[in-house]
């Protein structure tokens, strides 16, 4: 018998074996897998509000008890992170669209997913967690700054602010105010409390729906355009093996205990592609193709770094105390 502890503890298994079937069929069946484009923000509105319905947003004074913490996480994610993106870009230069995919996935901290890869990684997914909602208002706060520092003034012919408030109406504001909802309902009747638990096991199979139907739709451009692709794979892999070492240094700083040293490394080196993506998508078509195909590689070598991240975080970059 399936139950949620199996699926989550076998979740990333999953998410390859998504990927790898999300490939298979936009390149075996290409009509087929670019229909799929048309099912990802519906997956990712069902995805985001059984994640965030996980979230205690009602509970957020206790969430902002750790104060090291939550400035730790800030100064990482909206300070050093920028500042890595902006010489990994300088040295390996992009055209402009490539470099806003790049910017939109890079810049934005991981809201949902790395809740599980930090726990995996034996770090405090509990603090990841209570942080969630404070990295995803500051994120969509600065988000139009850091666009406008890195790309510039053509940002503004390029980026129509009416498809990115659409997006993040749609995206985050519907499935956070049900998710809200819920668990006020849960909190008043028991038919609510058992509907929130229920909750719990959409964030899974929707995760690998969402892989699938992403990966299906965007192959093909990344097929197409990969001698352009290929090289914005050394910015990815790059970032990831900067990031924990930067982490470690602002973790040893603001003298974070274990578990949240290692909360800190995986916030860091995961990004929120997969609620970028439909941002991406809303941009103009000259733009949009190799954005959005910029953010899918994205995602491939990210899973691939976090494979090795849960096993090397715990076991070189923050061991356990003797």
């Amino acid at each position: 018998m399936v139950t949620r502890e199996g699926l989550e503890n076998q979740q990333i298994w999953i998410y390859v074996l998504s990927l790898i079937l999300g490939a298979f069929i936009g390149l075996s069946f290409e009509r087929f897998g670019t229909g799929l484009q048309r099912m990802i923000s519906p997956l990712i509105v069902i995805l985001l509000y059984g994640m965030f319905a996980q979230i205690p947003f009602l509970k957020l004074r206790e969430a902002a008890s750790d104060i090291r913490f939550m400035f730790a996480l800030l100064i990482g994610n909206f300070v050093c992170v920028p500042i890595v993106v902006w010489i990994l870009t300088s040295i390996f230069p992009q055209s402009p669209p490539i470099l806003l995919g790049i910017c939109l996935v890079l810049l934005t901290p991981c809201i949902d997913y790395v809740i599980v890869f930090t726990q995996l990684g034996k770090g405090n997914e509990k603090l990841m967690l209570a942080a969630t909602p404070l990295l995803f208002v500051v994120q969509m706060v600065l988000l139009p700054l850091y666009l406008w520092l890195f790309i510039g003034e053509e940002m503004i012919s390029v980026v129509r602010i009416q498809p990115f408030l659409e997006a993040f109406f749609i995206l985050i504001v519907i499935p956070l105010l049900l998710a809200i909802l819920t668990q006020l309902w849960a909190k008043k009747q028991s038919f609510g409390d058992k509907t929130l638990e229920l909750t719990a096991w959409l964030p899974v199979p929707f995760m690998a729906f969402v892989l699938i139907a992403v990966v299906a739709s965007q192959i093909g451009k990344v097929y197409n355009d990969f001698d352009i692709i290929i090289n914005v794979v050394p910015i990815y892999v790059l970032f990831l093996i900067i990031m924990p070492l930067v982490s470690r240094f602002i973790a040893r700083s603001f003298s974070l205990n274990i578990g949240a040293g290692r909360a800190l490394i995986f916030s860091m080196g995961t990004r929120n592609s997969l609620v970028v993506l439909p941002l991406a998508l809303a941009l103009p078509e000259s733009w949009r193709t190799l954005a959005a195909a910029v953010i899918v590689t994205q995602t491939i070598v990210e899973l691939i770094g976090e494979l090795i991240y849960i096993k090397v975080v715990p076991k070189w970059i923050f061991r356990d105390s003797k």
